[in-house]
């Protein structure tokens, strides 16, 4: 298994080309804000920023690189039309990169990292890379890089282990949504005073692309069932059957099923944080004729907030939406299928916003419960809520973003 998922191991087989780099014909800065991933639900936690800073610092060269057309896309619905139009960049990835990807699975990032690897002279172009994920650290880690200096604005604003991951520490300049974050990670020693800035939550700006919908023709309640991707801590495999057959056979609720995005894009699902791989089932096709359950295994409304929005009690595991969700205090109940002894532990903070269960057999008479909210539940969801967003109903979290990213690059390139 460690041979299996050890990236290190496979960053040594990758051929890094001669880094040639000419800044004689570029007076501004460069900014990119990068997207090196294959999926689309960590671009709406960066793609607001980038019309703040073009109207906030015109003297700078902004553009976008992404890994493919509709990435692209969803950059685009972001984007001011009164403004011009960034320069798009594409990532190119050598095919040997694509036939071993292929060949294994998915199971380790290839495309990432080979992403990386293959485009060192157009990222090393930038002053800076505007990243929502941490694979880019290896521009520092692994290919030695000073420039571009990295700033990191996280895809979500969850508890688990991975949002305080030693990677961070690699960044030269951290966005971080509130004081829950910026308290963690200092207690971890993985950001340092001064570089780093709270800004709030930029995909909370683009709530308007999200509209209200009604997904069912009855006025039956509507559970979100959302399970994560990893293969240790998702209740998808040991859960997610019984409770699609649960709500199959019962006229209470309408049902959701909307995944992380990531857990059907590949067979073979494997976590290198916890070292597991498994098969991931599929969703009978009998579930996607139901009038009372929709199936959505990973279009655009499963990251743009469209479900969290409109359900009326979200069931799930480990994934970050939570935070999401509890922007209006709603039940919740949460699926223990990894034994995890949950109670005093950070990564499992969330928990506390519901009831938690440790059977899916548990489940109707947790739904039973849910209903109405009770007060300690919806305390703890405001409370929390507060102390992980800093929101500013007058000034816009991609605006505070953009200000922090242009303040920190007048410190790094004064001259300029």
């Amino acid at each position: 298994m460690a041979g299996i998922l050890s990236i290190h191991a496979l960053l040594a087989q990758i051929t890094v080309p001669p880094i040639v780099i000419s800044r004689t014909a570029a007076p501004r800065l460069k900014v990119g804000f990068l997207y090196n991933h294959e999926e689309l639900h960590q671009v709406a936690h960066t793609a607001p920023i980038i019309p703040k800073l073009q109207k906030l610092a015109p003297d700078v060269q902004v553009d976008v690189i992404t890994s493919g057309d509709s990435q692209s896309e969803a950059v685009m619905r972001h984007l001011d039309p009164q403004l011009p139009t960034p320069q798009f960049r594409r990532l190119e990835i050598g095919k040997a990169v694509k036939i071993v990807e292929r060949l294994t699975g998915g199971i380790v990032p290839l495309s990432r990292i080979g992403g990386l690897a293959a485009n060192l002279d157009l990222l090393g172009s930038y002053d800076a890379l505007v990243v929502p994920e941490t694979t880019t650290t290896l521009l520092r880690t692994r290919f030695k890089m000073d420039r571009p200096r990295l700033i990191f604005c996280p895809h979500g604003a969850g508890d688990r282990s991975i949002s305080v991951s030693p990677d961070i520490a690699h960044f030269d300049f951290v966005l971080l949504p509130g004081e829950k974050s910026r308290d963690r990670m200092l207690s971890e020693g993985i950001i340092r005073p001064g570089k780093h800035a709270v800004i709030g939550y930029p995909k909370f700006d683009a709530r308007h692309l999200a509209k209200p919908q009604k997904f069912f023709s009855n006025d039956r309640p509507t559970v979100l069932y959302n399970p994560h991707f990893d293969p240790r801590l998702s209740s998808w495999h040991d859960f997610g059957m019984p409770i699609l057959n649960y709500f199959a056979g019962q006229d209470r609720y309408n049902l959701i099923f909307a995944p992380h995005v990531m857990l059907f894009q590949r067979k073979l699902l494997a976590s290198v944080e916890h070292r597991k791989l498994r098969i991931r089932k599929s969703v009978p096709a009998r579930y996607y004729a139901l009038d009372h359950m929709h199936i959505d295994v990973g279009s655009s409304k499963s990251v743009d907030m469209s479900y969290t929005r409109n359900a009326d009690l979200y069931l799930g595991d480990v994934s970050s939406q939570i935070y999401e969700y509890i922007e209006r205090p709603r039940p919740a109940i949460f699926l223990n299928s990894h034994g995890a002894v949950w109670q005093d532990d950070p990564s499992y903070a969330f928990w506390h916003f519901g009831q938690v269960i440790d059977d899916p057999k548990s489940l109707p008479d947790a739904l039973d419960k849910a209903f109405p909210l009770s007060e300690a539940f919806r305390e703890r969801q405001a409370a929390a809520f507060a102390q992980t967003f800093d929101i500013d109903p007058d000034i816009a979290s991609a605006s505070k973003a953009a200000a922090a990213i242009h303040a920190f690059l007048a410190s790094e390139f004064p001259a300029q």
